[in-house]
């Protein structure tokens, strides 16, 4: 191979035989035969089958075939629920299945994100998606998001690698690597694969899936105690009946054909169609709200959730960065609208800008729309961006000020330097009807210490020391807020194209991913209903901290990083974890840790994400529940509900509805319970007092089914 013309598609094919195809570990998909047998594993409808082939074996013929006929319906209703959502999770995945640009016989070529090998030359550009770990080879003002992996929704400078970088492999945090599943935001590289499939880093966290073992939801393992009580409940019946009547001197026969009748009768023979009935219908109502639910149990055990431990980027919050304060050195504005939308107003002193009190934002927005590489696009009520996310946040705050590129289309810019992580700002330089201009964005220290003067009210004054410490405690305030804080300054009649040091400082701009307006009102629900939200992040405690005070978590200040829970013992972290309602700095397994922790409290824990990093914890906690546009597959195949939309509210709404299933179903349980205890009562007393026998086992079973049955589907379908 040389070393950018990538592989030929003889040596591409070598090593796909030796590596194995570009695939992570999947959850083995159910065959749907082993799907409709699992129908049948649940304890009552055992005891069912069990009372079908006694029947049968007594020559009650039609009650064995009705008995029969009821459990397979159970199985049928069951089995098509199940196959339906998997039947969706496979068309979730073929639409986000991807392709590559690679290098092949010393061309480029678009192939299948499955079909590259290690070696092969990639070759990306900004809103590629990385099909495997590489390491780059060359790049121009790269840059990636790397949320997937990380939790941290900022995105990550890259560079070319270098003798002076460590020796080349695939550990995370890499400079000079790219990551598959992460997204190229800024800039375009040529990089060579150093890892495929399960060698990757979204592979070894996908491995930590096979460690997790599934558990029986809470209502199936009530269900089977229910039905272990109801079969020792039968065998005593029986038992009774059988003594009582041979020591009354009845025929022995008589009497054991009298007792498995009872017996037969003490079974709700309509109990697993009716919870199955209640958990279908729920599961409809569910889906139409964009909750799809992977197994029908998962619907009560969402209600019973007590603890919901949610990821922020994404989930909590819109993961878009969104500028929400501008400060110039003459007054603060606060900027409304999250993420990309159109709408949004400027307030200054509570008071919303009339236009002519914009025109002082004037320099400061034409600095933040110049010096940028992003672009944006109308569609609809929202902007479509290119480019990097931070870039376009600037874009969009100074189109809700009425301010575009388009507005200096005159302008001709002559040159640039470009943003790095030494000098850490971005300069570029224009020619002006009035001259030359150069712009410039970067760190508050950076700026600051870059400019000899300051712009207030239209003029410029010199920056003494102690304006220049002003500013920069303006900056640390924000910082503070949990705002990313970016300065600018201008230079007029700048002579060269070197870098500019008695520039004119305009202003800050302060930007974070804010919560979703949704995420507020359900967290708000929750609380209210009595159930914790905590959040778990790779974000710094701080950031994290000020996202879920914003969010309104309850005790957000309450926080812990992932290095203090490094320094517990599993026994000191299940005693403290209640206290906190904050995890920042934590990774994949921290996450895994912190669930089992929460089930260890005998908590019934939620976990959201949708990330790879986040896939071993959902799939841990007793419900998981996995974005359905953003998430990964990863972490679609390892939880229990899907949100089709990704909304933490929609979650919030499936709690409701699951929380309905569950008290109606303990409603039906009880009902149908207290039915048969009256059917068994009343055959024993008669016995007891030498009638003939009260009811025929037909006659039991129609009343279980239709007398009893009935009522019990409809306090099933009871709302809220």
């Amino acid at each position: 191979m040389q070393k950018n013309q990538g592989l030929t598609s003889a040596e591409a094919a070598k090593k796909k035989k030796e590596y194995g195809a570009n695939t992570l570990a999947e959850q083995p998909r159910p065959h749907p035969l082993r799907i409709l047998i699992g129908q049948f594993s649940d304890v009552m409808v055992l005891i069912l089958l069990a009372a079908a082939v006694i029947s049968w074996m007594l020559g009650e013929y039609a009650d064995a075939v009705t008995i029969a006929v009821i459990v397979v319906l159970n199985a049928l209703l069951g089995f098509i629920q199940e196959f339906r959502t998997e039947q969706t999770l496979l068309a979730l995945r073929s639409m986000t299945a991807p392709a590559a640009h690679v290098r092949r016989d010393g061309k480029l070529c678009t192939i299948p994100a499955e079909e590259v090998v290690p070696d092969d030359v990639i070759v990306l550009e900004t809103g590629d998606c990385v099909p495997a770990d590489a390491l780059i080879l060359q790049c121009a003002q790269l840059s990636a998001e790397e949320s997937i992996l990380t939790g941290e929704s900022a995105a990550v400078e890259k560079h070319a690698h270098t003798d002076e970088d460590a020796k080349p492999d695939n550990a995370i945090g890499r400079k000079d690597v790219l990551y598959a599943g992460t997204a190229v935001t800024a800039g375009t590289a040529e990089a060579v694969v150093i890892a495929t499939g399960l060698s990757t880093q979204m592979g070894q966290i996908s491995q930590l899936l096979s460690d997790i073992e599934t558990e029986e939801t809470p209502l199936q393992k009530r269900l089977a105690e229910l039905g272990k009580t109801v079969a020792l409940i039968c065998l005593a019946v029986c038992g009774l009946v059988f003594a009582a009547g041979v020591l009354r001197g009845e025929p022995v026969f008589d009497m054991l054909m009298t007792g498995i009748t009872i017996a037969i009768a003490a079974i709700p023979e309509g109990l697993p169609a009716t919870v199955t009935i209640a958990l279908a219908l729920a599961v409809r109502r569910m889906l139409a709200r964009n909750a799809l639910v992977n197994k029908l149990h998962a619907v009560e055990t969402l209600g019973c959730a007590s603890v919901i431990c949610s990821d922020k980027t994404g989930t909590i919050t819109e993961n878009k960065m969104t500028v929400c304060r501008i400060q110039t050195p003459d007054a603060g504005y606060e900027i409304t609208g999250t993420g990309w939308q159109r709408s949004g107003r400027i307030i200054t002193a509570g008071k919303q800008c009339a236009g002519h009190m914009l025109s002082a934002l004037h320099p400061l927005l034409r600095c933040a729309v110049l010096c940028n590489h992003a672009a944006l696009r109308a569609a609809g009520d929202a902007w479509e961006i290119q480019g990097d996310p931070t870039e376009a946040a600037l874009l969009v705050a100074a189109a809700k000020c009425s301010v575009s590129a388009d507005q200096f289309s005159r302008y001709q810019m002559l040159s640039e330097i470009p943003f790095d992580s030494d000098t850490r700002s971005m300069t570029v330089f224009y020619r002006t009807e009035n001259g030359s201009l150069a712009l410039r964005k970067g760190a508050a220290d950076v700026i600051l210490r870059a400019c000899a003067y300051y712009r207030t009210h239209g003029t410029d004054q010199p920056l003494t020391p102690q304006k220049r410490a002003e500013f920069a405690c303006l900056a640390d305030h924000m910082a503070e807020d949990a705002l990313r804080v970016l300065a600018f300054a201008e230079q007029a009649q700048q002579q060269d194209t070197a870098q500019p040091a008695q520039m004119v400082f305009l202003g800050f701009m302060g930007m974070m991913d804010p919560p979703r307006e949704q995420a507020k009102r359900a967290i708000s629900d929750c609380t209210r209903a009595g159930i914790r939200v905590v959040m778990l992040t790779g974000d710094h405690i701080k950031t994290a901290s000020a996202i879920a005070k914003q969010a309104g978590i309850p005790h957000a200040e309450h926080a812990v990083t992932g290095a203090e829970l490094d320094a517990m013992s599993d026994a000191e972290l299940a005693a403290c974890i209640d206290r906190y309602a904050v995890f920042a700095r934590v990774t994949p397994a921290h996450k895994l840790r912190l669930v089992r922790a929460f089930r260890a409290n005998g908590h019934i824990a939620a976990m959201t994400g949708d990330g790879v990093n986040d896939a071993p914890a959902v799939k841990e906690a007793d419900i998981g529940v996995a974005m359905g546009k953003n998430g990964t597959d990863v972490t679609r195949q390892a939880a229990d509900v899907v949100l089709l939309d990704d909304r933490f509210d929609t979650m919030v709404s499936a709690v409701r509805e699951g929380r309905t299933v569950y008290a109606n179903i303990r409603k039906f349980v009880r009902y149908l319970l207290a039915c048969n205890i009256g059917e068994v009562l009343t055959m024993f007393a008669g016995i007891l007092m030498g009638l003939p026998m009260v009811l025929l086992p037909t006659q039991i079973l129609l009343v279980n089914l239709m007398t009893d049955g009935l009522p019990a589907i409809a306090l099933g379908l009871e709302p809220p």
